[in-house]
């Protein structure tokens, strides 16, 4: 209980649960380039992640645990930093001030607006149920999600709306990323440009990587 009431116990949290789920959007970005092999590719994936329905199940249970913790332990130290100084969000004075430092609780608020879309979109399938892959079935049987991605990233709207959502969470975790490592002393003269490097890296490959998707239907490129 005192972890849970001291500041840096609560900073613990928050760097553990959002390294954990740093860990889930990188091995998710990873499953989804599966659709770089074709509507085999990313419909075995999907069939393999159903077929495992406890292990998905006890995975999603956990990332909405985490999430919730990171969201509300996130929102008392903002609470409890604008009170006492204007400093921000986690972050110590040997770090440079930065559009994401200083904007982490409204990225982190677009980023779960962003998060129940996609669950609505691409899990439950109820925001565009006509397209939904619980409904029509590929060449072997599966769930075909294949089509249903095409046919969702040919709207306009949606591929819009999925590239700034994964810009803005890139930009979450950057920050994120090196506030954590703070947390955890690592925040010398030396030390820090690399942390700092390091997220900004992190940020270029998960905007990349999650936004060729509806860029690369979008554009023709898968039909």
């Amino acid at each position: 209980m005192y972890l849970l009431k001291n500041s840096v116990g609560r900073k613990i949290i928050m760097s553990v649960t959002g390294f954990t789920m740093l860990t889930f959007v990188i091995v998710h970005l990873v499953g989804n380039a599966s659709i770089y092999d074709g509507p085999d590719g990313i419909n075995t994936y999907a069939a393999a992640l159903h077929h495992n329905s406890t292990f998905l199940l006890a995975v999603r249970l956990t990332l909405l645990g985490f999430c919730s913790l990171h969201v509300f332990f996130g929102t008392l130290l903002t609470l409890r930093n604008n009170a006492a100084k204007p400093q921000g969000y986690a972050v110590n004075k040997s770090l440079s001030a930065t559009f994401a430092s200083k904007n982490m609780i409204w990225t982190g608020l677009l980023v779960a607006v962003f998060i129940i879309y996609h669950l609505l979109h691409f899990t439950f399938q109820v925001t565009n149920p006509e397209i939904s892959a619980f409904k029509h079935l590929d060449a072997k049987g599966r769930h075909d999600v294949f089509t249903m991605i095409v046919l969702s990233f040919r709207h306009l709207f949606i591929a819009l709306a999925y590239v700034c959502g994964v810009g803005i969470l890139g930009l979450h975790l950057s920050h994120g990323i090196q506030s954590s490592i703070q947390t955890v002393g690592l925040n010398s003269r030396k030390i820090f440009p690399f942390i700092l490097k390091s997220g900004m890296i992190l940020w270029i490959i998960i905007f990349l990587g999650f936004s060729s998707f509806p860029i690369a239907i979008l554009t023709g490129i898968f039909k």
